[in-house]
């Protein structure tokens, strides 16, 4: 009748009772369920509060429980011996640990679920009684128990206003108690990626790392491949990454799925191009695949980190020499030090590797860079001395930089030398010299090589066509300009800022006010400020052509706008129809 009594206690009322009464229920209150996932669970991990008089017969219960369980009493058996008891998280939680060894661990389990109905809050466990059966079943081999559980709280877990880390703490925390074992991470890392959680399980690899725990290369390949089918390549090459990172080495099937993500990019044949350069004979998949993560961290100006991840791949035989070299060279040359770059070619060639394209070709770029024109030159005959061909970027390298130091001559012999070839000259190296030649006046030379590209495939873009609009204007040629702005147009691309004065300009005389008030609009919906300059244009053309109106509503919104115009563009009677500008 007093355990009756204890269990209907409303917290409230404690205060009516003598101090040493009140201590006595104390325990029971705090037990009070929250209804909330995650409340649930802060109070289930929470210090629980229980006096002397208490303790023994909580021990008592759940040392009665268990032998039950042990026993084999079925369940009718113990409702009739235990349903007077309120199965708090507390309780719960010391049954399970009483039956944590592999032998027990079905009784935990039937326990585990006989307990939730039992449950007078009618709430569901919470996070801590999840962890610990998990572990109890890891522990024993129950391998499907244990993933359908994992399954379910995470699911849970994604549902609730949850911290991302919320239950992977709570393992890390129940881990030692329970004498588990590090499979439970793998299942853990499994079941996330079952679920398509890619992001937290990317973090739950940090999150163990500081615990000093590793996952196996299966979980590892369980999650690429999902990441890898769902074309998040950034994040597949970031796994891959974490991996190598942790000395947790590919197998043939992590090397496969890497090279399906290589594919999917549409970078692999880039790739094994780069090798062939380098070696001059195909490489394995699984160099092919190391290569391509440690360029993409120097890539991305990663140096420090990809040249460790390089040193651990060669300690591995997991890269060749040859390619460790290149990489080595090309990160120098990334950080601006093409001294050391130089030294370590010396020391390449000294211990009998031979000189390949790529490394050339990255000195030749630097050489263009800089200006260096000659050097690059010097370079280009070494490497057709030597029986090595040039390549796609080492003509890139050349046409941009014989355009920038204005030898175009030598720029549109590389161009052609190219289209000899079959190969299309990246849009940053043609911008370069088509820009040039507008500049000295050959813009129809510049179109021309555009024309030729456009048939052979070449895309170019707005900086192309801002070239020739500025060279096509700057000889009065605004029948061309117009004519390009069309292109453009059918071409989804549209002129800067700083090439809009020369097109509207080109429309204005052209007669063309409507198509230049057109891409007025235009400017304004992609949040282009047009200048005051563009107004006056504007301006002065509707008033030549007597529609005060239209002058007169383009002021207005010029003054709207806080433009100030000049009168020196407006003149005589012209500037005498707007109020103002007297």
């Amino acid at each position: 009748m007093k355990e009756h009594f204890a269990c209907k206690l409303d917290p409230e009322m404690l205060h009516l009772f003598p101090f040493r009464l009140a201590s006595l229920f104390f325990s029971i209150a705090v037990s009070i369920r929250d209804r909330a996932f995650v409340r649930n669970h802060r109070l289930a991990a929470a210090k629980f509060v229980h006096t002397r008089a208490e303790e023994p017969t909580t021990n008592a219960t759940v040392g009665d429980l268990c032998d039950a369980l042990r026993r084999g009493c079925n369940w009718d058996t113990l409702i009739q011996r235990f349903g007077f008891v309120e199965f708090s998280d507390l309780i719960i939680e010391k049954v399970l640990l009483q039956l944590k060894e592999p032998t027990d661990a079905r009784r935990a389990l039937g326990f585990f679920h006989w307990s939730s109905q039992r449950k007078k809050s009618k709430c569901q466990h919470g996070v801590r009684p999840y962890c610990i059966v998990i572990h109890i079943l890891v522990r024993a081999r129950l391998l499907v128990d244990s993933r359908a559980l994992l399954e379910s709280v995470l699911r849970k877990c994604g549902r609730e206003d949850n911290p991302m880390f919320l239950f992977v703490d709570t393992l890390l925390g129940t881990y030692r108690a329970t004498d588990s074992t590090p499979l439970v991470f793998d299942l853990l890392i499994q079941t996330y990626a079952k679920l398509r959680q890619f992001e937290v399980a990317f973090h739950v690899f940090h999150r163990l790392d500081t615990h000093g725990f590793s996952v196996s290369i299966i979980s590892y390949n369980s999650l690429l491949h999902v990441v890898q089918k769902s074309n998040q390549h950034a994040l597949v090459w970031k796994i891959y990454e974490h991996m190598i990172e942790k000395r947790t080495y590919p197998n043939e099937v992590t090397v496969r799925i890497m090279i399906g993500a290589l594919c999917k990019e549409g970078k692999l044949q880039n790739f094994v191009n780069i090798l062939d350069r380098i070696n001059g004979k195909r490489c394995s998949p699984l160099v092919i695949v190391n290569t391509s993560l440690v360029y993409r961290l120097l890539e991305e100006g990663r140096i420090e980190v990809g040249m460790l991840l390089l040193k651990r791949m060669l300690q591995k035989n997991m890269i060749l020499d040859s390619t460790s070299y290149s990489l080595v060279i090309f990160a120098k040359i990334k950080i601006g030090n093409l001294d050391s770059s130089w030294e370590v070619y010396e020391e390449m060639l000294k211990r009998g590797f031979k000189a390949n394209s790529f490394i050339l070709t990255l000195f030749i770029g630097v050489y263009c860079k800089e200006g260096r024109i000659e050097e690059a030159e010097h370079l280009v005959q070494e490497l057709e001395n030597m029986g090595l061909k040039p390549y796609d970027e080492t003509f890139n390298f050349l046409i941009e930089g014989y355009a920038k130091a204005y030898r175009l001559e030598e720029s549109l012999r590389y161009y052609e030398k190219t289209i000899e070839m079959g190969i299309l000259p990246s849009c940053l190296s043609i911008n370069e010299m088509i820009g040039k030649l507008c500049d000295i006046g050959e813009v129809k030379k510049a179109d021309a090589v555009l024309t030729i590209l456009l048939d052979k495939g070449f895309l170019p873009n707005e900086t192309t066509y801002c070239h020739l609009i500025n060279g096509y204007e700057k000889v009065g040629e605004f029948e061309k300009v117009v004519q390009l702005y069309y292109e453009m147009e059918q071409r989804s691309l549209f002129p800067d800022l700083l090439v809009s004065k020369s097109l509207i300009r080109s429309l204005c005389r052209c007669g063309k006010l409507k198509e230049a008030e057109k891409y007025l609009k235009v400017l304004k919906e992609r949040e282009l400020a047009p200048s005051a300059c563009i107004y006056e244009l504007l301006i002065a053309c509707h008033l030549q052509k007597g529609d005060k109106t239209r002058a007169l509503h383009l002021y207005n919104e010029v003054v709207k706008i806080g433009l100030k115009l000049s009168c020196s563009c407006l003149c005589g009677k012209v500037t005498s129809m707007l109020p103002g500008l007297n």
